[in-house]
């Protein structure tokens, strides 16, 4: 029998990696990676998730997908758009078949290692991926119980701008893929106007 020990090993082994550096334009953090994701060493793989489809409908991908002579964007791109300006890490790192499998507790224990990372790394702009992966940071940044609402956030961690943008996953049925596809073209407009 695997000691607890190994067994966190090997929890925290069963993750996608962050894909992160200095000075990016944005840095999309998610909820967690799913474990398909993860089984395919890649952010948001699953086919029916809106993140790429959307992200290469925007005006915010465009630079990037000329530079890389593609229409879209799929999963195996992640990497490369690190040296477009564009980074990937996650609220919680642990693995997940779905998002609502993470406790309200792990996010919230999670806020503090999120904010260094963010603050260490220094996007212009910290695109969080729904309400659930922002929710806590909002709360402890506003010591407030307040839910954000979509768009630029009125908070900075130093000079990081905190942005808000639907989950892109399919139960997300609130917003349609041309919905989230806005959302990034807004994303676009907000870091053309940073002053950065």
């Amino acid at each position: 029998m695997a000691s607890i020990s190994s067994r966190a090993r090997d929890a925290a082994a069963f993750t996608l990696p962050d894909l992160v550096r200095t000075d990016l334009d944005v840095i999309f953090v998610g909820i967690n990676p799913s474990s398909f994701s993860v089984a395919e060493g890649h952010y948001f793989a699953r086919k029916t998730n809106r993140f790429w489809p959307a992200f290469s409908r925007s005006v915010l991908s465009l630079e990037a997908r000329e530079a890389l002579g593609v229409a879209r964007l799929e999963p195996a791109h992640d990497r490369a758009l690190l040296d477009h300006g564009f980074g990937f890490t996650d609220a919680v790192k642990r693995a997940s078949p779905r998002a609502t499998d993470i406790l309200p507790a792990e996010l919230a224990a999670a806020v503090e290692g999120l904010v260094a990372k963010l603050e260490q790394y220094r996007p212009r702009i910290a695109c969080f991926h729904g309400i659930m992966a922002y929710r806590h940071v909002h709360r402890a940044l506003t010591r407030t119980r307040t839910d954000p609402v979509l768009g630029a956030q009125p908070l900075r961690l130093g000079s990081t701008r905190l942005f808000l943008v639907p989950n892109p996953s399919p139960a997300n049925a609130h917003f349609t893929p041309a919905d989230q596809a806005e959302w990034y073209d807004r994303l676009a407009s907000a870091l053309h106007t940073d002053g950065r």
